[in-house]
């Protein structure tokens, strides 16, 4: 197995390559120069145009042929007309090494005929897989100098259309890349974990994207314009949900009411989980996520699992980076927020993951470099390879919450509990500084400031006298009661810096490093789903009730002189909405006199189940 002993040691090896790219100056004289651009409206089964615009290099001919790589979008293949992109492909490199790129508008966005659905869910004659089908076979036949092989890539909803595309594949289509795909947007993807409702990412996105577009066009809608940067209290007025559509929609938001309608996981969202039709995959997959990504850090894992899972025997691979959303194809990769990985990551992944995955499959470059998993280890901020993720050697333990605020991996004896008071009101603050949005940053930020308040429980080990590797998902299991009939419980993993931890140099935002407590990982499970997410049910007050759920992985080690904490708490605002604490059967449709302040007890005998590599 490989594992520790085949840690990359060719990050520099990385710089000479990207010092040929020099500006996007001029990269994009080279493309001006080296390209031929032309736009079709290429034509689905049913007839259906749907626009794409195609870069072809100029030496490509019947003998000198070059592949395709292909990415559908629902934002845009800007620039329409003479105008050429400045970029071509998943990074600057595939410019220079020369494909054949197609970028198409996907059905009822932007310049493409049709009805735009969100999340389109797969199956019947028509469907996101039909229309990459459709797509593929016109490319191969009318674009010439092309070598009859396709690859497909997108991030975020470009990266759903690559999953989709990939099912009952185009037999052309060799290589696909879901980069931070959507997965399942009620499970664990941008707007809802576990049901979970994260506010401002839906209503700052949808307030642009989801309005309807009446005609082709190649303009975006207008985005909100908050008027302050204070979220908190801004996201305060949304409260409760009841009063979106009116206060701030104003009917022009479909989907809102789509999300109204279904608060739990029926069939309209089952419908929308396209990681359970990932089944006997035949294009290579290299899936691609970041440990830090604050939208679809789920839907990366999930579909690597799934494939793994349901397409025994194909090319499957994992590629996870100490990234942000997207933050391997635009940043260095080197930090989030105050953590730094001392290296940049981005750099690595493009020259020495990326481009031979595409290479070794359309071109037939030889590669023996990549691994099952490719996987960033944060805490020593090392690249390693696996040939299975989670490794096969990660062991379960179990880190339980002691009386005292202490965490250990011993059982404690006694069976009281903890207890705070969690008051819609005064919700607990996701981050400490004032934001509109949801932000990066968070998913590494600073917790000393939320531990402090007296609705947050904080559990913190020993100092550790040696290395401690989690690699895997995360499994809170909670024993809970409440003096109400509805509540949030939100995990917190944290790494807690010694205090003599010296300061970053230099040091723009004044961190202090000493003490930090480092967010690893965070997500929330609302208690009414803790039996099924197809039938809520309330709490009986002061009754214990069991919750346990799954929380994504992570690839971090505490390092000696460092300790571990847990924190629980019951709001996280405005990251997420806030529940009533009254049970109501549609939490979207709760009246302002359903928010009480609920007492919410943590029993001895909870516990986060964690995999421990040796």
């Amino acid at each position: 197995m490989l594992a520790r002993l085949t840690r990359i040691l060719l990050v520099l090896i990385a710089l000479p390559l990207f010092a040929q790219d020099q500006t996007d100056e001029k990269l994009a004289r080279f493309i001006l120069g080296n390209y031929t651009k032309f736009e079709r409206r290429i034509p689905m089964r049913d007839g259906t145009k749907l626009f794409t615009s195609i870069y072809v290099p100029k030496d490509a001919t019947a003998s000198h042929t070059y592949p395709i790589l292909l990415q559908r979008t629902p934002y845009s293949v800007a620039p329409y007309g003479d105008e050429f992109r400045k970029t071509l492909g998943p990074s600057k490199l595939f410019a220079r090494g020369k494909y054949i790129f197609a970028y198409q508008d996907v059905r009822g966005k932007f310049m493409s005929e049709g009805e735009f659905v969100d999340m389109r869910p797969h199956g019947g004659t028509l469907s996101e897989a039909t229309d990459t089908w459709d797509t593929i076979e016109w490319l191969v036949k009318n674009v010439g100098g092309n070598n009859g092989r396709v690859g497909m890539w997108g991030i975020s909803y470009p990266g759903f259309y690559a999953s989709a595309g990939m099912i009952d594949a185009h037999p052309a289509l060799k290589a696909v890349s879901p980069q931070a795909p959507i997965a399942n947007w009620w499970i664990g993807d941008d707007f809802h974990h576990h049901g979970t409702f994260f506010l401002p990412h839906f209503f700052n996105f949808f307030y642009s994207f989801g309005q309807a577009r009446p005609e082709p066009t190649t303009k975006s809608a207008e985005r909100i314009d908050h008027g302050t940067p204070d979220g908190y209290e801004w996201f305060l007025q949304t409260i409760p949900l009841s009063n979106v559509d009116e206060k701030f929609y104003k009917g022009r938001v479909a989907f809102w009411k789509e999300v109204v309608e279904h608060p739990n996981y029926d069939d309209y969202w089952k419908a929308r989980n396209l990681a359970q039709h990932l089944r006997n995959v035949k294009p290579a997959v290299m899936v691609v996520g970041g440990w830090f990504d604050a939208e679809n850090l789920y839907g990366a894992l999930e579909t690597y699992r799934s494939n793994e899972r349901q397409s025994p025997g194909a090319a499957n691979m994992l590629v996870m980076g100490p990234w942000f959303h997207g933050g391997w194809a635009r940043s260095d990769g080197d930090h989030l927020g105050d953590v730094s990985f001392h290296q940049k990551t981005s750099f690595f992944y493009r020259e020495h993951i990326e481009l031979p995955f595409f290479d070794q499959h359309l071109k037939g470059t030889a590669n023996a470099f990549l691994p099952e998993a490719y996987v960033f280890e944060t805490g020593t901020n090392e690249w390693e390879k696996y040939d299975a993720w989670p490794p096969r050697n990660a062991q379960k333990r179990t880190l339980y919450l002691h009386p005292g605020g202490r965490l250990s991996f011993s059982a404690p004896a006694s069976g009281e509990f903890d207890e705070y008071v969690s008051d819609p009101a005064k919700p607990v603050p996701f981050q400490d500084a004032p934001a509109n949005r949801m932000t990066r940053e968070y998913m590494t930020a600073d917790q000393r400031l939320q531990g402090r308040r007296t609705d947050v429980l904080t559990y913190v080990s020993e100092v550790l006298e040696a290395d401690l590797t989690f690699a895997g998902p995360l499994h809170p299991s909670l024993l809970v009661s409440s003096t109400g009939t509805d509540a949030d419980f939100v995990v917190k993993l944290i790494d807690v810096y010694p205090g003599s931890t010296p300061n970053p140099d230099p040091n723009p935002t004044n961190v202090q490093l000493g003490g930090y407590q480092q967010l690893v990982r965070g997500e929330p499970f609302r208690a009414r789903w803790r039996n099924s997410f197809e039938k809520p049910e309330p709490l009986t007050p002061n009754e214990i009730a069991k919750i346990e759920y799954a929380m994504p992985d992570v690839n971090h080690t505490f390092r000696a002189g460092h300790r571990i904490m847990i924190q629980i708490q019951s709001t996280w605002f405005p990251l997420m909405d806030i529940n009533p604490q009254t049970f109501v059967p549609n939490i979207y449709k709760a009246k302002a006199e359903d928010f009480k302040k609920a007492t919410h007890r943590v029993h001895r005998g909870s516990a986060v189940g964690v995999l421990v590599v040796e």
